[in-house]
């Protein structure tokens, strides 16, 4: 039987020889898949990284020291968005009909919700990045300034040699030396939650996927002015008792302008903003906040007298209960 999922630490040092010990880390790490090992007593399963604790991006390299395939079903979901760039050897993706031959020079996207099958040769060492889906949601909502209907969906190949997705790995490269050596830097998330979020915002631009077009006409797109004085309210008084009408006051315009404004260029109307930001504030604070107060006096110093309904859309929000953030930033 196999055994429940290792939760991985910040700092990620791990050797395991058995399928079982292999495929439950990297369950913890990207979520349910299947290992096939064609010879497992030459298994020699090896991983080393970090974590960014902000939003839980994790990065390291890993290798199975033998022949291994992945397996991942849209029945069972992964939880994160798994990319990798061999640093020796090779790996071969089956995604989508399409077969991508993933080398130094290529790296490949393994995305949830889709039936895919990734074939690693056993001389393959590679780099490895997980993006929880909350996080990669996250990111593209607050470029696409609007709730984003349909999943992410990147194409499979990335190219590691040229142009905007080579740029992407060498930051990785970067990042993981620095996660490695910089210490305390590294795990102060007022620091790291601004680079992961760059991380993941980079990947969104850099790599082509459904929503490229609508990003790339995104970016000549003025907001109004009344609009961003109406957010930079917002963001100012985002602890007080706002109502629909402060907001009014604060840009200067009548409801349905504010509204529509609301509706084009940021997808959700102003008092939903309001609360997705409020969110956010609560998150940052758990993850950053060590003066021992507990979630619901922060909860309720951001404007959630419902805590049932706080907790609720926390976790639709972020993927995880409040309880979970404040769980990983202890540990």
């Amino acid at each position: 039987m196999l055994t429940p999922p290792e939760t991985p630490p910040p700092d990620i040092r791990v050797v395991r020889h058995d399928p079982d010990g292999a495929l439950s880390w990297m369950t913890a790490i990207c979520g349910p898949h299947q290992l096939k090992v064609g010879r497992p007593s030459r298994l020699q399963f090896h991983h080393s990284g970090g974590v960014l604790r902000s939003m839980a991006t994790r990065m390291g390299v890993i290798e199975y020291g033998t022949d291994v395939t992945i397996g991942i079903h849209d029945k069972t979901p992964l939880n994160s968005y798994s990319l990798s760039l061999p640093l020796d050897g090779e790996q071969e993706l089956a995604s989508g009909g399409r077969r991508v031959r993933s080398d130094r020079d290529t790296g490949v996207i393994v995305t949830p919700d889709i039936n895919q099958e990734l074939a690693i040769a056993g001389n393959c060492r590679k780099l490895l990045v997980a993006i929880p889906r909350p996080a990669m949601r996250q990111v593209l909502e607050e470029l696409l300034q609007r709730p984003a209907e349909q999943p992410l969906l990147f194409d499979p190949s990335m190219d590691a040699a040229n142009g905007g997705p080579a740029a992407w790995w060498r930051m990785v490269r970067h990042m993981l030396g620095e996660l490695e050596t910089a210490g305390g830097l590294y795990t102060n998330s007022a620091f790291s939650g601004d680079l992961e979020k760059a991380l993941i915002k980079g990947l969104i631009l850099a790599q082509p996927n459904n929503y490229s077009a609508e990003l790339h006409q995104a970016e000549g797109r003025k907001p109004p002015h009344y609009l961003v004085k109406a957010r930079d309210f917002i963001h100012a008084n985002a602890r007080d008792e706002l109502c629909i009408e402060d907001i009014e006051a604060a840009a200067g315009v009548g409801r349905s302008t504010l509204f529509d404004a609301f509706r084009q260029h940021v997808g959700l109307a102003p008092m939903a903003y309001l609360k997705n930001f409020r969110l956010e504030q609560v998150r940052r604070q758990l993850l950053e906040d060590r003066s021992g107060h507990n979630v619901s006096a922060i909860a309720v110093d951001w404007g959630f007298s419902h805590l049932g309904r706080f907790s609720a859309d926390y976790r639709k929000r972020f993927g995880e209960a409040p309880s979970q953030t404040v769980a990983r930033r202890q540990r």
